[in-house]
């Protein structure tokens, strides 16, 4: 087993990676997927390994509140879709035989124990992944801003921040609009704010950058990536 870079990580995924090439929904082989690529960290390179899903596969808050919903109850709505998505990544995760426990900052005991730290880190010190769901559980707050939380909480040594759709981690523009937008290998946490970078919600990157702790952000689809970077390879655009 090859010593890891880092020993505990927070991989933040976002829900559209779990659509795959559909509009909307769970696409069944893209979580195989990406659930393999955590097996391999988690056996293969014996790293823990801690989850924060998003929801925009099922619904996005900002969607609800552009059509005049309340804000809050449209991020509510999100919340609960993230808890669709981290049990169905749970399923996929056990099904491979990885030990597995949904945590959701809402409570909801008939499907997922309630957010409680000291219980999420024992469950990693024990080799279980832990998926955190339902977001903070406060409205206004992007599951960025979980990711960054939930790694600071338990210690993570760095948060993984996984892409999707060709997206190799944080370019100089907006790749999708400007052919000419470069990949960055590694930025600071200052340059994404003040450079208005929409990689990340500023957010979660101000809370990085008060608590030292790096982001990588890479292409998850990929396979082999996700374990490349706990090896120590660089790949994708590291935040500091």
């Amino acid at each position: 087993m090859t010593e890891p870079a880092w020993s505990r990580v927070l991989l933040k995924l976002s829900g559209e990676a779990f659509a795959g090439g559909q509009p909307y929904g769970i696409d069944g082989p893209t979580v195989e997927q990406v659930a393999s690529e955590i097996v391999e960290a988690r056996t293969q390179v014996g790293v823990d390994v801690a989850v924060v899903v998003g929801g925009g596969n099922i619904w996005r808050g900002m969607t609800g509140a552009s059509a005049g919903m309340d804000r809050a109850q449209a991020d509510y709505m999100g919340m609960l879709a993230t808890v669709i998505n981290a049990l169905a990544l749970q399923d996929v995760l056990e099904r491979q035989g990885q030990p597995t426990r949904v945590q959701s900052a809402i409570t909801m005991a008939a499907v997922a124990e309630p957010y409680i730290r000291r219980r999420a880190v024992r469950h990693l010190e024990k080799g279980r992944v832990v998926i955190f769901a339902a977001g903070t559980g406060n409205p206004y707050f992007t599951t960025d801003t979980t990711a960054a939380l939930r790694a600071v909480e338990i210690d993570a040594q760095v948060m993984l921040r996984g892409t999707h759709s060709g997206v190799e981690g944080i370019y100089s523009d907006d790749p999708r609009t400007n052919p000419r937008a470069r990949l960055l290998d590694e930025i600071t946490y200052v340059d994404i704010i003040n450079q208005g970078l929409k990689a990340m919600d500023p957010t979660a990157v101000t809370l990085c950058m008060e608590n030292k702790l790096p982001i990588v952000v890479f292409d998850l689809m990929t396979p082999g990536k996700l374990r490349s970077i706990l090896e120590g390879e660089r790949i994708g655009t590291l935040v500091h």
